[in-house]
């Protein structure tokens, strides 16, 4: 581009150049051609032809070439109705010279020309010739000067011109080496940090990404440092989505043995009791009392099945049923029913004066009371009092499950809502417990875009259920799943 600017200006300078010079040699042969129109014929005036003047001096052309103020290198040739009648030229020592015939032929043909012409004169070079009358009226005086001057000048310019282009050019492409590789430095080391983190083993396992641009290659203010900037939040993100990744096998994995580990002592209860049936022959009270050990451990499977293909249908967003649900009303049927399955537990019962509505599954919302009211009722002894207590506020409801048990281990709090997540292992064995009635709660509150929360201490633990009242619309992305 330096270059194109380069050429442009050299050839308008040089077209101005070349206008002006022939402007100022056009002026300079007016000048002349009037004086040797003047002089021709050589006036009778005294002091022309005394012996001491060296005007005229012999020699071929006119004699008006002599006169003072001709230039050297000028041409002047009489014309005769369109023949040459005398013509020479003079040198650049001041003496007279002929014309070759050639020459005067050129002369001769542009006679009839008033306006100053450009001709490559025989044996002389350019010049710039014009015609103009005698003061006898029949002859034409041609007179031209040479544009060696002009031409010389227009190459001294490019000469100039090409060398100072070359030079810029050469400035230009050292200074641009320079300050692009110290501009394009921290778009390397950009660079280079993609390469190590495209170098690092991303597909498995647990990764950790340790490289960012530095803070000094993602300054917003320039453009390398927004691309810094940006590659630095793209890899935030994409460490953020390998934790997730990773805590997500992870929680794969211990789902996995979890749930071999629940399946695998009902099964093995069911095929030793089944063996043993085999060995037992005629005796029937053996044989009624393993088959009903085998229908309990059979049901236990099945409740865990269940468990687990509602929280896969729970995880993998499924839809739920859209209706209005009175949570009062299904807060009165689970204490009932939690009454009947824990007598020798205190149960109380908080409601607000008008029923409590809101847009969901009423199963499910059924489902998510039943499981906190037996949670409190298996891992609190008896006389424990648990309380449910319905309130609103301005845009959601608010259902607390509250007992004055010895509460959840502090260790345990963060986990209580993980599937097969529980304190008590045998205790919860005995009670029947798959370990995933709290998952269940979470998945159906978070279905609903609702959410819940637990708070324990010794002596008091409260499970906080929070839903909107206006309604509700499904997640925006689905649960995440581990089935």
């Amino acid at each position: 581009m330096l270059a194109l600017v380069c050429i442009g200006i050299t050839a308008a300078t040089e077209l101005a150049l070349n206008q002006n010079l022939m402007k100022q040699l056009d002026t300079q042969l007016g000048a002349a051609s009037y004086r040797s129109a003047l002089m021709y014929p050589e006036p009778n005036r005294p002091g022309w032809h005394h012996e001491h003047s060296n005007y005229p001096r012999p020699g071929p052309g006119p004699r008006f070439l002599d006169a003072p103020g001709q230039p050297a290198g000028m041409v002047a040739a009489v014309v005769s109705e369109g023949t040459t009648v005398d013509a020479g030229y003079l040198t650049s020592s001041g003496t007279r010279a002929a014309l070759s015939d050639k020459a005067q032929s050129q002369l001769a043909a542009i006679s009839g020309s008033r306006n100053p012409t450009t001709l490559d004169l025989d044996g002389l070079g350019r010049y710039r010739v014009v015609a103009a009358p005698s003061r006898r009226g029949g002859d034409l005086i041609v007179t031209g000067l040479s544009m060696s001057d002009v031409d010389a000048t227009s190459v001294r310019m490019l000469v100039i011109f090409g060398i100072v282009t070359a030079v810029a050019l050469a400035a230009a492409t050292i200074a641009g080496l320079v300050i692009i590789r110290r501009a394009l430095a921290p778009l390397r080391r950009v660079a280079a940090t993609a390469r190590k983190v495209a170098d690092l083993p991303l597909s498995r396992g647990e990764v950790e990404l340790p490289v960012r641009v530095r803070e000094g290659d993602a300054n917003p203010s320039t453009e390398v440092g927004q691309l810094g900037s940006a590659l630095n939040r793209m890899l935030d993100h994409v460490a953020a989505a390998l934790e997730a990744r990773q805590a997500s096998e992870t929680r794969v994995r211990q789902f996995v043995a979890d749930a071999s580990h629940e399946l695998r002592t009902p099964l093995a209860a069911i095929r030793g009791y089944t063996e043993l049936t085999q060995r037992m022959g005629d005796d029937r009270e053996a044989v009624a009392h393993a088959m009903s050990r085998v229908a309990s451990e059979t049901e236990r499977i099945t409740r865990l099945v269940e468990d687990l293909l509602l929280l896969a249908r729970l995880d993998s967003a499924q839809p739920l049923e859209r209706e209005p649900v009175d949570l009062s009303r299904l807060a009165v049927d689970a204490v009932s029913d939690a009454h009947v399955a824990g007598p020798d537990h205190q149960w109380e019962l908080d409601l607000p004066e008008e029923p409590v509505m809101v847009t969901g599954d009423a199963a499910r919302l059924h489902q998510v009371l039943t499981n906190l009211l037996a949670n409190a009722r298996i891992h609190t002894g008896a006389g424990t009092v648990v309380t449910t207590r319905l309130s609103t506020e301005p845009t959601q409801s608010v259902l607390r499950v509250i007992d004055n048990g010895p509460g959840i281990p502090t260790a345990l709090q963060s986990e209580v809502f993980e599937r097969f997540a529980r304190g008590d292992t045998s205790r919860s064995r005995k009670g029947g417990s798959t370990g995933l009635g709290l998952a269940i709660v979470s998945a159906v509150v978070k279905a609903h875009n609702g959410t819940i929360s637990v708070a324990s201490s010794p002596g008091h633990t409260e499970f906080t259920v929070r839903l909107p009242l206006n309604g509700w619309q499904p997640p925006a992305e689905p649960l995440e799943s581990v089935s």
